[in-house]
């Protein structure tokens, strides 16, 4: 198995190298990975419903789909991303034990007792430490997963949503769960790139098949390309979610407002919105916009409605 680090913290990049290797290669892989600030959700979700859009916003964290299912995930440079890309034998593809036993030993290794709980989850003493998910490719499979170091864990509450009554859809929805952070649980690595290399080290001195690899000038273009062709667009992050209704009842100039509208690929279908004369009439406006916060405003804005930047988030 070829063993590498990558050397960037683009998390746009860093997803889409998994993809090349997955599909374009026969070869078997683990990789390690820090990312910047970013959520990640899982294939089968709708994002506003799993993201604090005004918070995301705010500090411009991007929202990004990955192609296997499950939760969303936050990611940032106090977190871990592994990943295994393995062949794999028709209907044993799925087995998220048999891939997270490699990191718990690596764990043990280091002293800590961590356990594989639920249906895909690494835990110590009960407290999440990594969430894992796979994605099939023909005979391949993806097995990815976090490992929560040093992460802020402010930071991850913060950008996740943690009401979505206001969401209805048959997309995947996420289970919160309460996290830790390892270095709580061990004191021997100064910051996280230490910890990646004992963890990569661990792999290479105990298994006899595994080798450094560096990516090659190839498979780095062909990452950066589908990076930008798919991970950075809202088509893939945003549109390509299931279907969902959005309702809420608020208050805007003291007048108690509320909201139903119907959105299919990332679009506003239906919009009906009773209040105000002037918020009624916006209902035919916003059909045919995308559901996103700039959008809406600016939609709204030539319309001539001028909302606060609080009260654009009573769409979301």
């Amino acid at each position: 198995m070829f063993c590498i680090n990558l050397d960037t913290t683009d998390p746009f990049f860093n997803l889409a190298v998994e993809e090349v290797l997955l599909k374009n290669s026969k070869e078997e892989y683990l990789i390690l990975g820090i990312n910047s600030p970013s959520v990640i959700i899982g294939k089968h979700q709708s994002g506003h419903m799993e993201v604090n859009s005004k918070f995301v916003n705010e500090y411009q964290i991007p929202v990004i789909r990955r192609i296997s299912g499950g939760g969303t995930v936050f990611h940032d440079r106090g977190n871990l991303n592994f990943s295994f890309i393995r062949q794999s034998e028709s209907g044993k593809q799925v087995d998220f034990r048999k891939y997270t036993q490699p990191v718990l030993d690596f764990l043990k290794s280091m002293g800590v007792e961590a356990r594989f709980e639920g249906k895909n989850d690494l835990k110590v003493d009960g407290l999440k430490i990594s969430g894992n998910a796979e994605h099939i490719h023909g005979n391949r499979v993806l097995h990815h997963g976090t490992l929560l170091f040093s992460t802020s864990l402010e930071m991850l509450r913060n950008s996740l949503r943690k009401d979505t009554s206001c969401y209805t859809s048959k997309a995947v929805v996420s289970n919160p769960s309460s996290v830790v952070n390892l270095n709580e649980k061990m004191n021997c690595f100064p910051d996280i790139y230490e910890f990646r290399s004992e963890m990569m080290n661990f792999f290479l001195k105990n298994f006899s098949d595994n080798f450094p690899y560096s990516l090659t000038q190839a498979e780095i273009n062909q990452a950066q390309s589908i990076a930008d062709s798919k991970y950075k667009t809202w088509e893939w992050n945003w549109a390509y979610g299931p279907e969902y209704t959005f309702k809420n009842r608020f208050e805007l100039n003291k007048v108690t407002h509320s909201c139903d509208l119907f959105i299919k690929d990332g679009i506003i279908r239906e919009c009906f919105i009773k209040g105000s004369d002037q918020m009624n009439s916006a209902s035919k406006k916003l059909i045919g916009c995308r559901h996103m916060v700039n959008d809406l405003s600016d939609v709204l804005r030539n319309g001539n409605i001028f909302l606060t930047e609080k009260d654009i988030y009573n769409f979301f």
